[in-house]
């Protein structure tokens, strides 16, 4: 391969000659070979977008020529638009607080600028990475920055997934709804309950869940922009705060602000564990969703098989014929998946120290790759097993008639003692409640007729 060599702080460093990034980048490369795993995407954009409001900024205030912010502009257009992803090179396992992917963009929009004004690779004339790309800004306040941004960026994707399994699932209940079954608690018969009931309360909980993502975004939007290395906004300055924050806002479409604190800013990292939070309550509550499908569909024949799951895939390479709730099945891993990613986050929000957190490049990582393997697995679970959900009416009902805890219906009139003997004997003979009641003449046949009316029980609380 073909080199260059360029001069950092350190010393010399060959870098591929036809790298857009330099010196600082080629050493992270060598120093952190550590998981293949790159950038995402988004995350490289919002570097980006924060090194387009910067430049906007500093020569709104005069700091920065004319000309070398139009160039830097329109490399971090470049950037915005993914077209220099593959430059983007370090591993998201790297040196504390981001530093290494910081220069990694400075280094590429110094580079690119240069080439637009006329100069090469690796010189930095007219445009230097540190002196004008990070102009008023450090790492400290760049990166926090760059997680909010694309943060929100994901997150607006898995609430779109979310709000589209919420309204299957109403989809279900709606249609559902005069199916009468058997409830089950401790896994044990309960009192009847209908289908589109207990499909109901599933999308009732994923819509508290799509509630609680929603309710982290304002402090998403507060950024600590200007506040440089630790927060007291030395080398920017109030004029390039809010000059880079505007400029910020009109380019992401979004309601940026200042945060009221950028000491706090700095330090705290609790919006990313609030929104880690949320994830990990969706994910419980879809793990929960996920296990009762898997159970309702059990069978065919020798398990539960009140619902049918979309046949999606052959289930077995011995078993001929066997169909296997795979997408529920895949639910869960991405639960399971986005919990632990939700402890590392924990771990990392908790290890700051002082004026920061030099953790922030697991912290970006874990939540980003959390919130879109959810969006993705929501998706799919929303459009190929949910929207395909069939009933078996009959089994259900069948169930329902013979559950025991039918009797729950007379205990008011005949007491809890005798009703309890009623179902005793009803298990032990395997005969149904309504049969043991009226042989043994617990209440009048009309009276028994209508307590034990399976539409009653189920609606009892709109009474």
């Amino acid at each position: 391969m073909e080199t260059r060599i360029e001069r950092d702080p350190l010393g010399e460093v060959a870098v591929p000659a036809a790298a857009l990034y330099g010196a600082q980048t080629q050493r992270a490369v060598e120093n952190f070979p550590i998981s293949n795993l790159r950038a995402h995407p988004l995350f490289i954009r919002a570097t980006a977008q924060i090194k387009k409001a910067a430049a906007c900024a500093n020569a709104e205030i005069g700091r920065l020529a004319p000309d070398r912010a139009a160039a830097i502009v329109q490399a971090a257009d470049e950037v915005i638009a993914g077209k220099w992803n593959d430059q983007f090179v370090v591993d998201v396992f790297q040196a504390g607080a981001g530093t290494s992917h910081n220069m990694n963009a400075n280094e590429v929009i110094a580079n690119r600028a240069n080439e637009i004004l006329g100069g090469r690779r690796g010189e930095y004339r007219p445009i230097h990475p540190n002196d004008h790309v990070n102009m008023g800004q450090s790492t400290n306040d760049v990166i926090p920055t760059a997680i909010r941004l694309a943060a929100l960026d994901l997150l607006g994707d898995l609430q779109a997934a979310t709000a589209e399994l919420a309204d299957a699932l109403r989809d279900r209940a709606t249609e559902f709804y005069p199916i009468l079954k058997s409830g089950r608690t401790h896994l044990q018969d309960a009192t009847p309950i209908r289908l589109g009931q207990e499909f109901g309360g599933y999308a009732t909980a994923v819509e508290a869940a799509l509630t609680n993502l929603e309710a982290t975004r304002p402090r998403l939007t507060a950024l600590g922009l200007g506040g440089s290395a630790v927060g007291t906004g030395l080398n920017a300055g109030k004029r390039y705060r809010k000059a880079a924050v505007r400029f910020l806002s009109e380019q992401t479409g979004r309601d940026l602000y200042s945060a009221p604190d950028l000491v706090a800013a700095m330090q705290d990292m609790s919006p990313f564990l609030d929104l880690s939070g949320a994830l990990r309550h969706l994910a419980v509550t879809l793990t929960r969703i996920a296990n009762d499908f898997r159970l309702l569909a059990s069978g065919p024949t020798t398990g539960l098989a009140e619902i049918s799951l979309p046949a999606v895939q052959p289930g077995s390479s011995i078993m001929p014929g066997k169909v296997n709730p795979v997408i529920a099945e895949m639910l869960n891993m991405v639960c399971y998946h986005v919990i632990g990613n939700d402890t590392a986050v924990m771990m990392g929000v908790q290890a700051g120290q002082m004026e920061l957190n030099v953790m922030m490049p697991l912290i970006a990582h874990e939540l980003f790759q959390a919130e879109q393997v959810l969006a993705n697995g929501v998706r799919v679970f929303a459009r190929r097993c949910v929207r395909g959900i069939t009933a078996d009416a009959a089994r259900c009902r069948h169930y329902a008639e013979r559950s025991v805890a039918v009797v729950t219906a007379l205990s008011p009139v005949i007491g809890y003692l005798r009703a309890a003997e009623i179902a005793k004997e009803a298990v032990a003979s395997g005969r149904t409640i309504r049969e043991v009641a009226l042989e043994r003449q617990a209440v009048p046949p009309e009276q028994l007729d209508a307590l034990l009316d399976l539409a009653a029980m189920a609606d009892a609380a709109e009474w």
